[in-house]
């Protein structure tokens, strides 16, 4: 306002006055009561942002490609999840996730493990052929997932029938996405795939070759010729075709492991660790505790008979994991061929037979020279274990734990153990009876418990080679 130098008229009014006062006491009272509100919880500042952003599926979705671009599997199959729950009837979310929780479960040691994440695995492509029946890749994906659930039953009678199930229900699959689309390269890859698991290995290479020159960008094409070329034994031509699928995905250990394995059986022990390094190093930069390259490790050592190495590598892996019974069997294995036959016998009951949380707690502390933990805490360090059934991959541990107990028959420190080893041999006979390294050990343990006297430890029988098929 432009002062003037008159004097201001000022009302004098009673009644306007008192009005005004009550107005603004009335604003005042309502201002303190909205900064307690607020105070308190109850109102909030407007155009704040929301407490969760609201996300997208797709959104969801990209980041599971991303991580598994850069080989987090585990965080790639809760974006996807995530991107499914969003968006229930997106076909392509479904049948990514079914294809990556598939190639997770190549990152585990237990059939129990794998078997959990097929179980998954098969749900989610379910629900990818449920979403859109049409769709070759839904259906070739889920051809992948119900092969890769035949590869892990056992060797009984209910395990190669549920094996014959999956791989029937898996070749249906993989026809089925060729018939709705002949040229997609995903239902040829798998469909070969699943040839070579059906030994049909001429036809399964045929069609690997078709599946690669249909689309060679396909990480998913190259790793299945070379799972065909390695099939047939032939190894080099295994590794470039692995090399060729972790250019397109640098991050994926489980390449690098199998391009491990091939050149362990090549015996190019230097080539072969370097894969396997590879592996964990990829694993330690994305913070993933992995025991699957220390076990890679540790085998190739074993062959070259390096014991004591091959044991320490075993150890970190059981470190990793120390309620995985198939570590213990294969560390049990080390110990016995490396001729510590006392540690041996402890670290293979937990494979065959099991462990208590204080069986496994003294183990670490008392015979894991990597371990260490304060006298009388044990149990607080140890996991319950749950034996590992027999089959292929396990049928090594259930005779190398018979034989070492033979070797201690008649002594004090191990008062039962010629009816231990009988109770193992007899699963032994009833699985593996017709096969001659198994029956033959079996016949010199039982002859080295019915004999006089304590037998010597040097007689005790050799277990076969590993098995060099896993890392």
């Amino acid at each position: 306002m432009r002062l003037t130098g008159e004097r201001l008229r000022l009302s004098r009014g009673r009644g306007l006055r008192l009005g005004r006062i009550a107005f603004y006491g009335a604003l005042i009272a309502a201002g303190l009561a909205v900064v307690w509100m607020r105070g308190t919880g109850q109102v909030q500042p407007l155009f704040l942002p929301t407490p969760t952003p609201t996300r997208s599926a797709l959104s969801h979705a990209q980041e599971g490609l991303a991580h598994f671009s850069t080989g987090n599997l585990a965080q790639a199959v809760k974006s996807y999840q995530q991107a499914v729950a969003l968006a229930p009837d997106d076909v392509q979310a479904w049948f990514e996730l079914a294809r990556i929780q598939t190639y997770s479960s190549a990152s585990v040691t237990t059939d129990f493990q794998r078997g959990e994440r097929l179980t998954e695995a098969r749900a989610s492509a379910d629900r990818a052929v449920a979403a859109d029946p049409d769709s070759s890749r839904a259906h070739a994906v889920r051809a992948l997932a119900y092969d890769w659930s035949a590869s892990i039953q056992d060797d009984s009678e209910a395990g190669r029938r549920q094996r014959e199930e999956f791989l029937t229900q898996a070749e249906a699959e993989a026809i089925r996405a060729q018939q709705l689309d002949p040229g997609e390269p995903l239902a040829l890859a798998f469909y070969a795939e699943i040839l070579a698991d059906q030994q049909r290995y001429a036809q399964a290479a045929d069609v690997a070759q078709q599946a690669v020159a249909r689309d060679p960008t396909l990480m998913d094409v190259h790793r299945v010729y070379g799972t065909v070329l390695e099939s047939n034994g032939f190894y080099r031509g295994a590794i470039e075709e692995y090399l060729e699928a972790a250019a397109i995905t640098p991050n994926l250990t489980f390449l690098y492991l199998q391009i491990g394995v091939n050149y362990r059986r090549l015996r190019d022990v230097d080539e072969a660790l370097f894969y396997f390094d590879k592996a964990a190093q990829i694993n330690e930069q994305l913070d993933i505790e992995d025991p699957i390259p220390y076990m890679g490790i540790g085998r190739t050592y074993l062959q070259e008979g390096e014991f004591i190495v091959a044991a320490r590598n075993v150890e970190r892996a059981l470190l990793i994991n120390p309620s995985d019974p198939f570590i213990y069997g294969f560390l049990g294995v080390v110990y016995f061929k490396g001729r510590n036959y006392e540690s041996a016998i402890p670290v293979l009951k937990c494979a065959v037979d099991g462990c208590t949380a204080q069986e496994t707690g003294d183990l670490l502390c008392n015979v894991i020279e990597l371990y260490f933990c304060e006298e009388g805490t044990e149990e607080d360090h140890g996991r319950q274990v749950v034996a590992y059934p027999l089959k292929s991959d396990s049928v090594e541990f259930y005779y190398t734990y018979g034989s070492v107990l033979t070797a201690y028959a008649g002594q004090a420190a191990y008062p039962t153990a010629c009816q231990d080893a009988e109770r193992v041999f007899d699963q032994l006979m009833a699985v593996y009876g017709d096969d001659p390294v198994v029956s033959e050990i079996v016949a010199e343990g039982r002859s080295i418990c019915g004999s006089p006297g304590p037998p010597l430890l040097t007689a005790t029988p050799s277990p076969g080679p590993s098995p060099s098929a896993t890392p």
